[in-house]
């Protein structure tokens, strides 16, 4: 379970952890906004790792990755995130790419640049597809909403506020999880304002990249999620040819936390049937 590094087209260091099967299939998982390799919790990772080989991957300007200065608006760089830590864990075919939140637009910016030569499949957590004004692969809820622009400032206190303003959005009403509440919150104090800013300072449609999609896509949404709202979701299922929509009744924006058992019991299924 030791960390592993790549490097980004610009340079830029790319932490990850691999665990499971060697040379087993591998699923790369790709966390959201404000979040590390560690958002998917124990349980999850475990789980997965029994059956595949599982990559989790600090995305650039999170964890233990490198947080440039800059690149943070350019789909070929995060495409080329991507590609690096395929290249640096020689996978070249049957990946299957796991996106939660903003994990869904670096994958399609990987699709956009590198096309589905590695890729066997793709799974859409409470995922954004796209980013900018009217888009609807890009559309958020009220919890994400209401906690800008404080969610991006340098300052504590408003930082704190606005974070904390999420409450249970990213797990849910579901009891016994507090501990893990804490430590999503704490992965979003700990990424850089200035990189929490810069992820959203971007406009990018891939609704085409959606539409030519040529390999399945499993799309996870909560029906109440307050940070990406589910129309996200129903529009990527709308638009991906083959696609495969599990929209979770009453579930906020962490499927995977709240009903761990399910969330690995659909992902393995999606996993196990693809050619």
């Amino acid at each position: 379970m030791a960390l592993r590094e790549a490097f980004g087209i610009d340079g830029t260091s790319l932490v990850y952890r691999v665990t499971g099967i060697e040379g087993g299939q591998p699923l790369v998982l790709l966390h959201g906004w404000a979040q590390s390799m560690n958002c998917w919790g124990a349980g999850v990772l475990d789980a997965l790792a029994a059956r595949y080989r599982v990559i989790a991957v600090d995305l650039r300007g999170h964890g233990y990755s490198g947080a440039p200065e800059a690149g943070y608006d350019d789909s070929k760089i995060w495409a080329g995130d991507v590609a690096a830590i395929l290249a640096a864990e020689g996978v070249e075919r049957d990946a299957v790419l796991v996106g939660w939140s903003y994990g869904g637009l670096v994958i399609t910016d990987y699709l956009a640049e590198c096309g589905t030569d590695a890729v066997a499949g793709i799974a859409l957590v409470g995922a954004i597809t796209s980013i900018g004004r009217g888009q609807k692969g890009g559309r958020v809820g009220s919890s994400m909403r209401e906690a800008m622009p404080g969610a991006l400032s340098e300052n504590p206190r408003e930082a704190i506020r606005a974070l904390g303003s999420f409450g249970n959005a990213l797990t849910g009403e579901t009891e016994g999880v507090g501990a893990q509440s804490q430590a999503l919150f704490g992965a979003s104090l700990a990424t850089p304002p200035r990189v929490r800013a810069a992820l959203f300072g971007r406009e990018v449609a891939h609704d085409d990249v959606l539409a030519d999609l040529d390999v399945p896509a499993l799309i996870i949404h909560g029906t109440v999620d307050r940070v990406v709202d589910v129309s996200a979701g129903r529009h990527a299922a709308e638009l991906i040819p083959n696609a495969t929509a599990s929209l979770w009744d009453g579930v906020d924006h962490g499927p995977f936390v709240e009903d761990p058992d399910r969330f690995v019991t659909e992902l393995s299924t999606f996993v196990d049937g693809l050619d």
